[in-house]
């Protein structure tokens, strides 16, 4: 099996960052309780140079904040667009982005949600269990416009439902209890500094 897929498709090599970021820019990440990753963002009906540079800044932010994926909100743009470099169970790398992405409701009999490890680039430093499919189907476009359709599994799975999550103007804290979200937003305040700390110094390795 091959052991990268771009944008859906296998491909036989691939560079460690995507190369979209090496033309990027780094932006900043917005926080939980800011309201533009509160709201549903708005389709994309522009597809041109603008887009494709948003993409660029958005993987490079993204590896600096070493996440696996981020949504456009998450650098304060209201649009329904997201990135990726994340990978499955079965260490399998999936590299891409989608736009106006629409999670496929799975049927019940064949879903089978799993408990793991879920963090946010927009919620610094805190890890909590969050219930999520082990499958996951994103129907969208590409960046031309061109019809996009992504399959994960595992923990990519869980990246495109988050992703989604992100552009419907939802975070995971709101799938959890009310004890919970305190618990997280506890770790925040202990480990955002670090956190933080972290992405200056990746900001001036990758920007060297």
């Amino acid at each position: 099996m091959p052991s990268v897929f771009v944008q859906g498709r296998p491909v036989d090599s691939y560079p460690p960052l995507a190369p979209d970021a090496r033309r990027g820019s780094v932006r900043r990440i917005t926080e939980v309780g800011e309201g533009v990753l509160h709201k549903p963002c708005r389709d994309v009906t522009e597809f041109g140079p603008d887009l494709a540079a948003l993409i660029d800044d958005m993987f490079l932010t993204m590896y600096v904040a070493e996440g696996a994926g981020l949504a456009a909100n998450q650098v304060g743009v209201d649009l329904r667009l997201f990135v990726y470099d994340c990978p499955d169970d079965d260490g399998v790398r999936h590299v891409g982005h989608i736009v106006n992405a629409v999670l496929d409701p799975l049927p019940p009999a064949g879903r089978r949600l799993l408990d793991d490890n879920e963090g946010c680039l927009s919620v610094p430093g805190a890890v909590m269990d969050v219930p999520r499919p082990d499958r996951a189907v994103v129907r969208g476009l590409d960046k031309d416009g061109e019809p996009l359709v992504i399959e994960g599994t595992g923990y990519f799975a869980r990246c495109l439902a988050h992703e989604t999550d992100h552009v419907n103007g939802q975070v995971y804290l709101d799938r959890l209890s009310k004890r919970e979200r305190k618990d997280a937003l506890r770790q925040v305040a202990d480990r955002r500094e670090e956190v933080f700390a972290r992405r200056a110094a990746n900001t001036a390795a990758l920007s060297g």
